[in-house]
């Protein structure tokens, strides 16, 4: 069957299966498909899976179940685009994936399909953990630190951190105890400030990151979370600034950082 009338096939139909994204991701990649998607590598698209992903988080976060219907969609195609690719060089294909995750899903979840007992989430976590290091032969903490993927955003990467030492036993007693190595951190950022050696200036800095995240973690705070709503948090008091100096007459631009900083202070509590 020829790649249009493979195409044509698909056109109109009211539902469409996992079956036929596949299909239509084989036609797009095949010969005489389309110039674009040819022309992809798994390099090409690695951003975006990464931004599709956190669209789809988006519709999570804004409680919009037509955007997360949509984003999940997308992030799915992200998946078979990447199978098809390897289906075409022969080493494997969409069905190897789900056969991967669905054989990984009975073996880490004993209590279900085996033998196993847990009676809680906590024990879940503990016998998945314990599965996945048997499965991956990793022995020492360290292994099992090296194997928290580097892409990770730096925050959540490190919470990871902080979670697995702690299971070896390596970590603060409290939140209270981490907070004090914040201030001992604020200290050695504050004499690299004034060293201007750039290099150290951003081993402290990272450090005092790593001893937030740390803080936030033992508090259950999750820090990924924290700064992204510190993020919206900023962006909505500057729009009232910015309202605030343009009501007045003005630019941001033309005031001073005491001036911006004296209508900040008194706009930050407004709704």
């Amino acid at each position: 069957m020829s790649t249009n009338e493979r195409a044509k096939k698909l056109v109109g139909h009211e539902k469409y299966t996992f079956d036929d994204l596949c299909e239509i991701m084989s036609i797009l990649r095949g010969e005489g498909g389309c110039p674009w998607d040819r022309e992809q590598t798994h390099e090409s698209i690695r951003g975006s899976l990464i931004e599709e992903t956190y669209e789809a988080i988006e519709g999570i976060d804004t409680g919009n179940m037509t955007l997360l219907c949509e984003e999940l969609g997308d992030v799915m195609l992200q998946v078979v685009f990447h199978a098809e690719m390897e289906r075409e060089r022969g080493s494997f294909d969409i069905n190897d994936v789900t056969t991967g995750i669905c054989k990984k899903l009975i073996l880490r979840h004993p209590h279900i399909f085996a033998d196993g007992s847990a009676q809680t989430s906590g024990e879940v976590i503990d016998a998945w953990d314990r599965i996945k290091a048997e499965e991956k032969k990793r022995k020492t903490t360290s292994e099992k630190l090296r194997a928290v993927p580097a892409a990770l955003p730096a925050l959540m990467r490190a919470d990871k951190l902080g979670s697995v030492s702690k299971k070896a036993g390596f970590d603060f007693a409290s939140a209270d105890e981490a907070f004090s190595k914040i201030v001992e951190e604020t200290g050695e950022v504050r004499a690299e400030l004034d060293s201007k050696d750039g290099e150290a200036l951003k081993e402290e800095i990272g450090d005092l990151l790593l001893a937030v995240v740390n803080t936030a973690r033992l508090a259950g705070v999750d820090a990924e979370h924290a700064l992204s709503d510190a993020c919206d948090k900023y962006i909505s008091r500057f729009e009232r600034l910015e309202r605030a100096v343009t009501d007045a007459g003005k630019e941001t631009a033309e005031l001073t950082m005491e001036e911006l900083d004296s209508v900040w202070e008194k706009v930050k509590n407004q709704k």
